[in-house]
């Protein structure tokens, strides 16, 4: 008489070469979902100093255009970040009587904290400190990551 097994199920072999695959497999992706979440993270600040560093450009150039009141002695630059989002009277306009900037100020996405306001994420250089060594003063003239880490791109992300 012939012994025939008819087995259902796997053997323990195929049982552990599939694990053995799987654990290879979420090596290999760990490491690789860290990076996308880096660069999305990167993508974000690119945009955010994009989007603030324009709309400093714009307060600037419409104080040079005489629609934003400036004191003498002044640069012509926002006192603070609140400013673009919050807007200016335009005083050549009566009919538009705020000229804004920028809908809300955005947040540094490097910055994990949500109980900071969105305005403290960035280091902010005034028109009179030296771009080698940023100090904030009495308006914000550029705005910079404060985080020390280096990016994908190896440029730290305080020079972006």
């Amino acid at each position: 008489m012939k012994y025939q097994m008819n087995a259902k199920g796997f053997t323990l072999i195929e049982l552990l070469v599939t694990v053995t695959i799987v654990a290879i497999l979420s090596v290999i992706a760990l490491p690789m979902a860290e990076l996308v979440a880096q660069r999305g993270k990167e993508q974000q600040l690119r945009a955010a100093l994009w989007q603030i560093r324009g709309a400093i450009d714009q307060y600037k150039q419409a104080t040079d255009d005489g629609r934003i009141a400036k004191d003498a002695g002044e640069s012509g630059y926002p006192h603070n970040l609140e400013d673009l989002a919050q807007g200016a009277a335009d005083i050549k306009d009566p009919k538009k009587p705020i000229i804004y900037f920028l809908r809300r100020v955005p947040r540094n996405p490097l910055v994990n904290d949500a109980s900071i306001p969105a305005s403290q994420t960035w280091g902010k250089r005034s028109y009179e400190s030296s771009p080698d060594e940023p100090s904030e003063g009495e308006d914000v003239y550029d705005v910079y990551p404060l985080s020390e880490k280096v990016g994908l791109n190896g440029i730290p992300y305080k020079e972006w």
